[in-house]
């Protein structure tokens, strides 16, 4: 049904002075879902990303939210309808601990993000969802660290915890595990899963066994073009996204699951 879709993109086409980066993609996103954009190195999952939130303006097409036309929108206006990449405002201040961080991600919701020379006082308010998000992502015990002292792994973590601390209803998540040991692919994994319950999630990720564990639903790029799409099972037999991925990408993509 159309109110299911929270996000479609119609002929989506971007050209870099002739190259075709991204050719009549078609996404439809539906709402509660993980929606998965995966294809090999060049596919332009990456420039999709950055027509959804407005860091490239499109060549042709349309990108609706909830309906309405936000193709032509600035950035933070689209932000400001609750579409949230987590590298946007997950710049993390390495030198404030892990609970300054996720305050200053409350304090942009609140319209107060600037007001650094507002008194200690006034901001324990927020203490409490600071430390709620931070149990949330189990970073509860970080809470005083030093941001620039945490593993990598927990790093990922506070980046989404800012980036729920701006209640957003559509996360977009560029590469989540990208870099990651096992346990924090694991660890990673568990928490996307556990934030998208009540919003949805389109993510770009390369890791097979990730994709197949927790999304809904999959989009295949190649070249720009979506060759295929459907749940794991299906699209991971798909003939036409084995020969995308060659050799040992299709042997780990068709094990992913296994």
């Amino acid at each position: 049904m159309a109110e299911d879709i929270i996000l479609e993109t119609r002929g989506l086409v971007k050209e870099f002075k002739g190259f075709v980066a991204v050719s009549d993609v078609n996404l439809k996103v539906q709402r509660g879902h993980i929606h998965a954009l995966i294809g090999p190195n060049g596919a332009g999952k990456t420039t999709v990303f950055n027509l959804l939130t407005k860091f490239l303006p499109p060549t042709r097409g349309q990108i609706l939210y909830k309906g309405q036309d936000i193709t032509q929108e600035k950035p933070a206006q689209t932000a400001r309808r609750g579409i949230v990449r987590s590298f946007q405002i997950s710049a993390t201040f390495p030198h404030l601990t892990v609970l300054e961080n996720v305050r200053i991600g409350l304090q942009r919701e609140l319209g107060t993000s600037f007001h650094f020379w507002k008194s200690e006082r006034t901001l324990e308010a927020l203490h409490d969802r600071a430390r709620a998000l931070l149990e949330t992502v189990g970073l509860q015990d970080y809470a005083d660290t030093v941001t620039v002292e945490l593993p990598y792994g927990r790093k990922r973590a506070l980046e989404i915890a800012t980036t729920l601390a701006t209640e957003p209803e559509l996360m977009l998540l560029d590469e989540p595990t990208q870099g990651m040991g096992h346990e924090d692919v694991e660890r990673v994994t568990q928490l996307i899963k556990k934030v998208s319950a009540n919003r949805t999630v389109l993510m770009v990720e390369h890791n097979m066994n990730v994709v197949s564990s927790i999304a809904d639903r999959i989009s295949v790029l190649q070249r720009g073009q979506v060759i295929a799409e459907g749940p794991y099972e299906t699209v991971s037999k798909d003939p036409q996204v084995l020969e995308a991925y060659m050799g040992s990408e299709a042997a780990e993509l068709r094990g992913a699951h296994g």
